[in-house]
């Protein structure tokens, strides 16, 4: 069985936005209005929606959070190629 998740994500190019996008969302920001607002990657207009995946699809470092991590907890910042990412698993399934 292959395991997949979706998830959401807010990426950004440094670790002090994202950990201050993270300190909003603890705080009870919403999600989407901040992907919005302040992500740079393409998800951004979906809310920082991934879709549905399977590891090693979006990179070590946000596969290790989305597929060992906890489902609806936030993480970061997570450092990839492309920036700074917080992070949230919105489920995990075995297909």
């Amino acid at each position: 069985m292959v395991e997949r998740a979706k998830a959401r994500h807010i990426q950004v190019s440094d670790e002090a936005t994202c950990q201050n996008l993270i300190d909003q969302l603890m705080a009870g920001a919403d999600f989407e209005a901040l992907a919005r607002q302040y992500s740079l990657c393409t998800t951004s207009r979906h809310g920082g929606n991934l879709g549905l995946f399977s590891q090693g699809q979006m990179g070590e470092a946000i596969d290790q959070a989305v597929f060992q991590g906890d489902v609806g907890l936030l993480y970061g910042p997570i450092q990839s190629d492309f920036g700074f990412h917080v992070v949230q698993v919105l489920e995990r399934r075995a297909t």
